[in-house]
């Protein structure tokens, strides 16, 4: 009901603001609208017959062929929308007449206050009306963020609670199950869970919200959401928090945030799946989905909500959610149609796309590649009322606006314009409802009226500059514009509450050309109210606006305020949704609220959601005026998310400091917990056994809590911790808990039984690392089946804790390990038990999974890793369902944008493993069911959480075809098989048995399959790969080994298979690259005159002389004279060869004073710099000798 007892426009200073009061005299007239009420007539009648025209005619004015995608529906919809029309315009009709009347009864009694400006901004997200009491996720701009922080501290500090689930719920929207499109072909092993599996609890059957005919499963509805994601790249911890402070990351990660464009963003394989994909484009509507998507008697309800790459179609009732997934980018906007039938999306990055998806199916009907050839993807889209044209501006510093016939599948625009950058980044667009070839869109600063000329593909613009001194008074900053409902005007919003209203003169189609173009002036600006307008639109005879104070209010056409809804004290408006279907007219059991006019009439509107600012979303009904919550979402990042160990629960934490559990299967929030203000969720985990749930925040408390009701286990809270906590883990027992910080410490806790009671203590820390610490895992004593505690850290060491001699404050060191050379640790995890040996698999940053004995610390095997742009970040092993599948098992994994399943075991086979987007702005968590039928990613700052099914089957599938023993690997050279480069390799290996036996012997020469492993390394440098002594020593290992633990025997020779696999396996995935070396020389060089890293001579060779795996004075100079030619061919690699200049050789005259990566790359290793397309310069060798 209307709160006509409180003025809405009674003065406040909050959020900062500043008000002003102006005077009588200095008050406006609003311009009388009567003389405009038979141009609007005239309009509104041509308007009405171009609705109610066949498609036939059309085709005949316009000169085009429609697609035939649309079929008898569309024509069928067509004749419904022109009957509908009819009869809605002539109740606006009788509606502004009314209106009219009580206006001048009413007279102008509007109080209009003017305030300062208020610095808000951002692209309004628009919520649609659509279902129960589904889990909506509202995205924040960065834009609002001020405001955000501003209304926190209106509110004041949080107060710690259990917040107890809501009758009426269901799940969250990244936990719904959805269904694949036909055009995914990067991960088919990791299926979407859809049909009739997905059992929807919603039970508000009363929303009368975009009510559409029949899909396969029901009908749907449809929820328009602007939502703008902040696209910079997030890898594991996002960038902002709750404390303010950018990033909690450690130092030396954010140092080495900073080289990570030198590595590949996307691999060759990446290239070839966007042409591939590319090819596939789009674009039809099967007649198997036309016959489905036949109304049928039963109506549900569904809306769609867009996050990270997918949009979220949610429906009512037991039918499956679906996930129309397509977009490699970060969706930056979305429209609908009308009716609801046709979704459009479109999204920021490279490679940017423009989808248009069938609501009924949720699958992609056409597809728009290379929409911003040059830009950075699209910032705002618009969709006609009829969904035959779709207008879209681009997101770059030149904004080009485009309108698109897709109906007729076309890949290029109709038109194009091309928007001076003064005009500012124009992010909002909407067609004029009743004329498809008038649009108007806005920046912060300026609003643009567009014309559209089909014949001549022309798209003309007025944008009147607009500043202070137009009406002497200040402005604000625009957030939104709608067309007026007389049709001859725009209205504007500002953040000061105002309206800026724009008269749009349109030249009769008998003048001259003289009289030029539409155009727009500025007519007047009106004081509406005295709060920031963030939202603005129309439904049925009613102008619209949201405010930053959660006020909504009504006005008629005249700008006369009719009702507003103040007392909800809702947070800023995000987005308002009206219901598709109309309301009911009064009867004597309707309770609608009286307006605010001298008449007290019912105040009739449809129903309608509210999205706010807080991550709420709320359901008004206006008969009775009950507002219900349906939900409230973490409104910010989310990083923490567990999987119980053996019920289908997840615990999900925020920023925001939420912790909220679901049960996955049935898609039921449960209960959640919000701490005080100022604890951020970082870390999530629950014990062996389930009962608890281990919580590690961003300021360095820890929690341990009930599994079941989320109170606090322990008395106090640990606050040991002086940074966030990132790393949560319990002992197979449960005896220990290990936490890892950000400030590279890594603290014990351990249960004591104290007046028979199991009570948490803290036992020490310490701080064992000097970078960033990526892993904590216990383990089991085989002989013992005490717990083992290690860490490993970016800083390249694996460390092993002594549990047993560590006491109160002291936490023992068992032995320290070091698991790289070049490369830096990113994650590790216990090997199953595949084989007799128990392993450590670590993965590392250039691309390898190794392999660790788990006693001696041994790397054993090194392997090649998944190669999807970015190296693993995390790995979980895919937990059995029995017995019977131990002796198959999987790993899951996640990298800076991905999800992959790879089949274990290891072995370099590229065919094992595949991957997906997920998260495009960074994955922050995974998460496996206790089941290992999904998995779960969290997408840190996109505040999403997705579940995935998990199909093995599509994966073995793929790995039969890919062929047996080397068939696989052939492909990962140069050639293959048949290759120039297998062929040089096969003559390399040979040669090295006859060198190996004397090149100069007369003895019979003994052929065989294999060579020593002495040879080893000679081969490996002749085809280019240049090993360490460090990774010699790891080939050396992993050889010797290979068959000891079945046979008790070393191995001291290895066959040409089994060396192409090593070599494989052990060799840059990318190849020599320029970057490598650059990388180097800009730690350890200074900058010279010429602006480049150098190294002085001396310096460089002290470096080669002490530091790394340094060179005798005798090695050095035995490999320079070579270098330079001053060796005979083969010096000391031939058995007979000898030295004639080695020794007299002068460094000082051979070495340039200074030396640059360019000069060492080809003067002095005598390499070629091979420059290939976008690609990082690569290195091969000239001329190639053994």
């Amino acid at each position: 009901m209307s709160d006509a007892e409180e003025n809405p426009l009674e003065e406040t200073e909050e959020y900062g603001e500043i008000e002003m009061q102006e005077e009588d005299d200095e008050e406006e007239e609003y311009p009388n609208f009567e003389g405009l009420e038979n141009v609007q007539k005239e309009l509104k009648e041509v308007n009405t017959l171009a609705w109610i025209e066949s498609p036939e005619e059309e085709e005949e004015e316009e000169g085009e062929e429609e697609g035939r995608e649309f079929g008898e529906e569309v024509e069928a919809e067509n004749g419904e929308e022109g009957e509908v029309e009819i009869r809605e315009e002539e109740k606006d009709r009788e509606g502004k007449e009314e209106g009219e009347e009580e206006e001048e009864e009413e007279g102008e009694g509007e109080e209009r206050v003017e305030e300062h400006e208020e610095e808000e901004g951002g692209k309004g997200e628009e919520v649609v009306e659509g279902f129960g009491k589904e889990a909506v996720k509202e995205e924040v701009g960065e834009d609002t963020a001020e405001a955000l922080e501003e209304e926190e501290e209106a509110s004041g500090a949080q107060e710690e609670s259990t917040v107890e689930p809501e009758e009426i719920t269901t799940s969250i929207i990244s936990l719904e199950r959805f269904t694949q499109p036909d055009s995914q072909t990067v991960l088919s092993e990791i299926s979407l869970k859809s049909g009739s599996e997905s059992k929807l609890s919603l039970q508000s059957e009363f929303l009368e919200t975009f009510e559409l005919p029949r899909s396969p499963g029901s009908q749907l509805e449809f929820l328009d959401l602007d939502v703008t994601t902040s696209g910079e790249p997030l890898i594991s911890f996002p960038e902002r928090q709750p404390s303010g402070e950018l990033d909690q990351r450690p130092q030396d990660e954010l140092e080495e945030e900073e080289g990570r464009d030198l590595e590949p963003e996307r691999g060759d394989l990446e290239q070839e799946k966007r042409e591939r994909r590319k090819e596939k484009s789009v674009s039809y509507i099967s007649k198997k989905s036309e016959k489905e998507s036949q109304p049928k008697a039963r109506i549900t309800k569904a809306s769609l909500v867009s996050t990270a790459t997918e949009d979220i179609l949610f429906q009512r009732r037991e039918s499956a959610n679906m996930y129309p997934l397509g977009h490699p980018n970060v969706i930056s906007c979305l429209c609908i149609s009308e009716d609801r039938r046709w979704v459009a999306t479109a999204d920021k990055g490279p490679d940017c796309l423009i989808i248009i998806w069938d609501s009924f199916t949720g699958i992609p009907v056409h597809t728009i590649f290379d929409s911003c050839p040059r830009d950075n993807g699209i910032r705002a889209m618009a969709m006609t009322r009829d969904a035959k044209y779709l207008a879209t501006i681009s997101d770059a510093e030149i904004q080009k606006v485009c309108i698109w016939k897709w109906t007729l599948a076309v890949e290029t625009p109709a038109c194009t314009l091309d928007l001076p950058k003064e005009y500012g980044f124009q992010n909002y667009l909407i067609f004029n409802p009743t004329n498809n070839k008038e649009l108007v869109s806005n920046s912060k600063t300026q609003v643009i009226y567009y014309t559209w000329y089909p014949e001549g593909g022309i798209l003309v613009h007025s944008a009147p500059l607009l500043t202070e001194k137009t009406f002497n008074k200040l402005v604000g900053k625009f957030s939104q514009s709608v067309f007026h409902l007389n049709l001859t005007q725009i209205l504007s919003a500002t953040m000061e509450g105002k309206l800026v209203v724009w008269d749009i003169y349109r030249p009769l189609p008998s003048a001259s050309s003289s009289m030029g173009f539409p155009h727009i002036k500025p007519c007047k600006l009106v004081h509406l109210q005295k709060e920031g307008i963030t939202v603005l639109t129309t439904v049925d005879s009613y102008i619209v606006t949201g405010d930053i104070r959660g006020n909504i209010k009504f006005y008629d056409h005249t700008l006369s305020i009719v009702n507003w809804y103040s007392h909800f004290k809702l947070s800023s408006i995000r987005s308002l949704s009206f219901s598709k279907t109309p309301a009911a007219p009064p009867a004597e059991n309707t309770n609608y609220p009286p307006d605010c006019t001298l008449k007290s009439d019912d105040f009739v509107v449809r129903n309608f959601i509210i999205g706010t600012s807080d991550a709420s979303v709320y359901h008004l009904t206006v008969d009775g005026t009950k507002l219900e919550k349906l939900f409230v979402e973490p409104r910010d990042a989310i990083c923490a998310i567990s999987c119980h160990p053996y019920q289908p629960l997840i615990a999900i934490g925020s920023f925001c400091g939420m912790i909220k559990v679901w049960d996955y299967e049935q898609k039921k929030y449960l209960f959640s917990r919000v701490f005080e203000k100022g604890l951020g969720v970082q870390s999530l985990t629950y014990n062996p056994e389930g009962a608890l749930l281990g919580a590690g925040f961003t300021e360095g408390t820890v929690y341990i809590l009930d599994a079941m009701s989320l109170e606090s286990a322990i008395s106090e809270p640990f606050r040991y911790s002086r940074s966030s906590v990132t790393h949560i883990s319990f002992s197979h027992d449960s005896q220990y808990m290990a936490t890892a910080d950000v400030s590279f410490t890594v603290a014990v806790y351990v249960v004591r039984v104290k007046h028979r009671r199991r009570v948490w203590e803290y036992l020490a820390r310490l701080r064992s690392h000097r970078k960033s610490i990526r892993s904590i895992l216990f383990g089991v004593h085989l002989d013992s089946n005490e717990p083992r505690l290690l860490s490993l850290g970016r800083d390249r060491l694996l460390i092993e804790y002594n549990l047993l001699k560590s006491y109160k404050d002291h936490l023992a060191v068992l032995d320290i390990h070091r698991t790289d050379q070049g490369s830096y640790p990113t994650c590790m995890v216990w090997y199953p038990p595949l084989t007799k040996e128990l392993f450590l698999l670590i993965c590392n940053s250039g691309y390898k999974v190794k392999l660790f004995n788990s006693t001696t610390k041994m790397c054993r095997k090194t392997l090649l890793g998944p190669v999807y742009g970015s190296p693993i970040e995390q790995i979980q092993i895919l937990p059995v369902k029995s017995t019977l599948e131990l002796q198959k098992r999987y790993v899951v994994f996640i990298n800076r944008d991905k999800v992959g399943l790879q089949i274990l075991p290891v072995d370099g086979n590229p065919h094992k493993t595949s991957a997906l987007i997920c998260h495009p702005n960074g994955v922050a968590g995974m998460a496996l069911s206790y089941d290992g039928c999904c998995a779960f990613t969290a997408g840190g700052q996109d505040r999403s959480v997705v579940q995935w099914e998990i199909n093995l089957s599509a994966l073995e599938a793929a790995v039969s075809l890919g062929g047996e023993d080397l068939t696989p690997f052939y492909g990962l050279v140069s050639g293959g098989r048949e290759g120039k480069f297998y062929r040089e390799l096969e003559d390399y290996f040979y040669y090295s048995q006859l060198r190996s036996q004397g090149i100069d012997t007369m003895e019979t020469r003994k052929v065989s399959e294999h060579i020593c492993l002495s040879e080893l390394p000679f081969v490996m440098r002749a085809i280019g790969f240049y090993p360490s002594e460090g990774e010699i020593e790891d080939m050396f290992n992993e050889i010797r080994f290979s068959e000891y633990v079945d046979t008790g025997k070393l191995t001291d020779k290895i066959n040409l298979p089994d060396f192409f696999k090593v070599y494989l396996n052990h060799r840059p995935p990318f190849g020599n690259t320029m970057s490598g070396i650059q990388q180097s020389f800009d730690i350890l060089g200074f900058t010279n005159s010429k602006g480049e890293k150098a190294i002085q001579r001396e310096d460089f060779l002290n470096l080669l002389h002490t530091k790394g795996e340094h060179m005798t004075e005798e090695e050095m100079t035995d490999c320079f004279a070579t270098l330079f030619g001053l060796n005979p061919e083969g010096w000391k690699s031939e058995p007979a060869a000898s030295s004639v200049k080695g020794s007299e050789i002068c460094l000082e005259e051979e070495l340039p004073d200074e030396i640059t990566a360019e000069i060492f790359t080809t003067e002095i290793l005598g390499l070629t710099i091979s420059q290939d397309s976008g690609q990082d310069p690569r290195i091969s060798e000239a001329e190639q000798s053994f």
